[in-house]
């Protein structure tokens, strides 16, 4: 199994690459698992105090049953993968059932942050994009599809997202094999990333 982890600050356009590079292979080779369904679960805070909590900090995730499920993964088991609601701030009783494949991608902007996650990776990708575009994707997507309002989504770029980024995130892009500058459909890098898979697959 060759596994990837896709990281990069929030908005910068992880699920497009991830999408570029699914695109060229194989539908039953390659599976996909997200950071985002690995936040812990908060079932015993209520909702007020969930909405406080800082998601943008490594602590937020529940790195040991990531790094167990890959590890399932690489044993040839199947995993149940947690379903997480961004309107709930919480995990839902939902689990998807994944299967080992050739190629597992794991995408998420704290992927990099825990060292025994990222040596499970076999290629490690940082995914670039300009400070003002990843604002900008952000508000379009809280709003439009997390039912966030405006003012909600600035304050926590400005308290949350930003400070984090700059401490936890951007930081991580010195373990990157490759770092994909994603302010425009970026070809070459997607291509030489999706010929690697392919010599590995081969």
């Amino acid at each position: 199994m060759l596994i990837i982890g896709i990281a990069g600050g929030t908005g910068c356009g992880k699920t497009t690459v991830v999408n570029q590079i699914i695109n060229e292979l194989p539908e039953n080779e390659v599976g996909v698992i997200s950071q985002d369904s690995y936040y812990r679960d908060l079932s015993h805070l209520s909702h007020e105090e969930r909405i406080k909590i800082n998601f943008d900090h490594p602590r937020a995730i529940d790195f040991d049953l990531l790094v167990n499920h890959l590890g399932a993964l690489k044993q040839g088991k199947d995993i149940h993968q947690p379903v997480y609601s961004f309107v709930e701030h919480n995990r839902t009783k939902d689990t998807i059932r994944t299967s080992p494949r050739k190629v597992m991608i794991v995408e998420g902007i704290l992927i990099m942050t825990h060292s025994p996650l990222r040596e499970m990776f076999d290629i490690k990708i940082y995914v670039h994009a300009d400070s003002d575009e990843r604002l900008i994707r952000r508000l379009k997507r809280d709003i439009h599809e997390r039912g966030r309002d405006l003012d909600e989504v600035l304050h926590r770029y400005q308290t949350t997202l930003k400070p984090m980024h700059q401490q936890f995130i951007e930081p991580t892009k010195e373990f990157a094999d490759i770092i994909i500058p994603n302010n425009k459909y970026n070809t070459v890098a997607v291509d030489i990333v999706r010929t690697i898979i392919n010599e590995k697959l081969a």
